[in-house]
């Protein structure tokens, strides 16, 4: 897999441009117009700069040279593989699937960052179901060394091991093989907890601070649940967990009402500047 797309180059779509360009790849970010596809190459420079700063990378230029910014899907015809990385919306992705289809070379792998919804729905509006699956990265992709395959039951064995392949040896990171149902494996673990920490927040019975703070100090957390929250954007913290709640029906997966006036509010954590914390 030499050449690859990524369709959407927000945060997690321009750290998967960025790791695949640094691995040498030909990458093509496809963004839904040229104010988006500025954003998404100054966003990669930045990147690359503070890598080149802290000694991790020699020649940021080199790099982002590898990557091209298009407005058009039909510039991704001659992919390899092709990583969605679009808004966490089942419907968006659907209709976003079923255009690369039509598009993409007849090998070409379609791969889903989704953290939570069932690659067997994006599979289906495709005529190669058994070229798709969930390929997730975490935030900070370039830090960040797990990546989640997600086959469907349509999957063949061929596309996921050529993925991992990739993944592994291709982009020196580690993957975990998971099952396709809602949350896959870390957010399914993941949610929970973070919704705990809301709810623990929302009866009054401890502060923001004082709940990271334990987490961090008592448990060894990097973070803790609340501030991690914030970095993965409540907007998406709450649409994970409606993805869950709808698979299970499990009340450990409900969004709690704090964090569904919070995502109606705007207040969406780093991203928007303010979430259970304010940040400059």
């Amino acid at each position: 897999m030499e050449r690859i797309g990524v369709v959407g180059g927000g945060l997690m779509g321009s750290g998967i441009a960025e790791v695949c360009a640094r691995a040498g790849r030909d990458v093509i970010v496809a963004e839904a117009n040229e104010p988006a596809a500025e954003a998404a190459r100054t966003r990669i420079e930045k990147s690359l700069r503070r890598a080149a700063e802290r000694g991790k990378l020699d020649n940021p230029d080199a790099v982002l040279a590898r990557v091209r910014f298009v407005t058009d899907l039909e510039a991704l015809a001659d992919r390899d593989l092709v990583i969605e990385a679009i808004i966490e919306a089942e419907e968006a992705k659907v209709e976003l699937f079923a255009k690369l289809d039509k598009i993409v070379n007849a090998d070409t792998i379609l791969a889903s960052n989704t953290s939570s919804i069932p690659i067997m729905k994006l599979a289906v509006a495709t005529s190669r179901p058994q070229q798709v699956l969930g390929i997730h990265f975490f935030n900070p992709v370039p830090v960040l060394k797990l990546v989640e395959l997600v086959p469907s039951l349509m999957t063949s064995e061929e596309t996921t091991a050529r993925s991992r392949a990739f993944v592994e040896e291709g982009l020196n990171k580690q993957a975990i093989l998971c099952q396709d149902r809602a949350g896959f494996v870390v957010n399914a673990l993941l949610i929970p907890f973070i919704l705990s920490a809301i709810r623990m927040m929302e009866s009054g019975f401890a502060t923001a601070e004082d709940i990271d703070h334990g987490l961090v100090l008592g448990a060894a957390h990097p973070q803790g649940p609340l501030a991690l929250a914030d970095l993965i954007g409540l907007d998406t913290t709450k649409a994970v967990a409606e993805s869950l709640y709808e698979e299970f029906k499990e009340p450990l997966y409900a969004p709690p009402p704090l964090l569904q006036r919070m995502v109606s509010a705007g207040l969406l954590g780093r991203k928007t500047g303010r979430g259970f914390y304010t940040y400059s």
